[in-house]
Formats: structure tokens, sequence, C-alpha cells
């Protein structure tokens, strides 16, 4: 089943990003607190996919009036290649077009080659016409990536 994130999903959700290789957690903006506030202000497009009663996938998905994003999108490895994925990402995009957000768009490391080709497979397309562009604003936001 795939339903509208909250942050009473918080806990389970953290621990599936605890659980995928390669992942990355940020301090600040992945804590209790900063989802919180993510999802109060995007209440209605993240997502977690939920089998037998457990969090099995989720995504932050988040808009600024403009543009959708998505964030965050995982699948317990256990449950890969069911379809849970374009599930997921099917719910927030219908849930980015009742706000009336018209393009969607995310980020996935280079290094990250599951997620690459899951994109590719389900139909997005990469952009080589962009350079994408960060600026810290608070060092203390730092990001852990999962080695497992």
């Amino acid at each position: 089943m795939i339903r509208t994130m909250t942050i009473d999903d918080y806990e389970e959700v953290y621990a599936l990003w605890k659980k995928i290789r390669g992942f990355g957690i940020r301090s600040i903006d992945d804590s209790r607190d900063g989802v919180d506030r993510f999802l109060k202000r995007n209440p209605t497009t993240s997502v977690v996919a939920v089998k037998d009663g457990k969090i099995i996938g989720s995504i932050l998905c988040g808009h600024d009036g403009r543009r959708g994003c998505l964030y965050h999108v995982c699948v317990d490895e256990a449950y890969r290649r069911h379809g849970i994925g374009r599930e997921m990402v099917v719910y927030a995009m219908k849930a980015l077009q009742a706000e009336k957000i018209n393009k969607v768009s995310l980020i996935a490391f280079t290094k990250n080659d599951i997620g690459n080709a899951f994109w590719n497979t389900i139909g997005w397309t990469e952009r080589l016409d962009l350079n994408y562009y960060d600026f810290t604003l608070n060092e203390a936001n730092i990001t852990a990536f999962n080695e497992q």
C-alpha cells in the first residue's frame, strides 16, 4: 500500500534510510525536526510504501510552487524489483499535479548505479545541459553516507 507520509512515520523511515547502502543522511535536514518542517511545508506529497504493517519504501517530495523535487527515494532491498518504487513515484507525481505543479526534478549521486538505472528505466531524462550548484549555509548540516 502506498500512502502519504506523516511525521508519525519518521522513526521507521529513518531506520529504513540507515539500511540503504550509499544513502546520504544529513544531520539537521534529516533529523525529526528537519523532516517535520519539510512535511509541514509539503503535507500531501511525500509518500511511504507499507507492507504487512512495515514501511518498506519512502520518498520525501515537495515543491516551491513551480517545480517539484523528489528526495530520499528508497525501497528496502528485500522488496526491490516489484514496482514499489515506480508506484511511489507515480503517487508523488499525482500529488504534485493536484497542486498544479507541472515539472519534477531529482538529484541522484553519480555513484548510485542502482538508483540511476531505476530512473532511466522508468523514463526519466538525465539532464546533461545543466550544472548543479550547491552552497552550504550551515556547516553543521553534515551528510553521512551509509557504507554498509
